[in-house]
């Protein structure tokens, strides 16, 4: 199932799944690295990582990153927003993500979990609507392979 072809990406995601152990709220990695363990041959830029605040807030401090403090991107916020440069991939993580639906900050949480190539993730289903509600051309084109698998 899985279309990581690149094992930086694989040792990555690895390290994610290592660093999420204890977490006390469920995690998902969402975006680009999920589709891929879907199955859909795609570039995998950077991994994101979707957590609570309070878990997103114990891993930045355990690895001893700084939480970005820069303005809020117009379509996306999260309450705790971090990058965590790995020479294999960056690891964005996001606690308490929230987007913009026409004015109205919506709480981004997946309703399903599954573990694909060692992390949790939406299952494809909730996957697509995430991606439908990012609605960015990027997004749509990963739900529209991730519909035609």
């Amino acid at each position: 199932m899985m279309a990581i072809a690149d094992d930086r990406v694989t040792t990555a995601l690895s390290a994610v799944a290592t660093v999420m152990r204890g977490a006390r709220d469920p995690w998902w990695v969402i975006g680009s690295a999920a589709v891929a363990l879907h199955g859909v041959v795609t570039d995998v830029a950077d991994i994101d990582l979707l957590a609570s605040a309070a878990d997103a807030m114990d891993v930045v401090t355990r690895l001893g990153l700084a939480v970005d403090q820069r303005d809020p991107h117009p379509l996306f916020r999260s309450r705790i927003f971090a990058q965590w440069p790995r020479a294999d991939r960056i690891v964005e993580i996001m606690g308490g993500l929230a987007i913009d639906e026409r004015g109205i900050w919506q709480t981004v949480i997946p309703t399903t979990r599954v573990i694909l190539g060692g992390v949790y993730v939406p299952d494809r289903a909730d996957l697509m609507q995430i991606l439908s509600r990012f609605g960015r051309a990027k997004d749509l084109e990963r739900r529209r392979l991730l519909a035609a698998l």
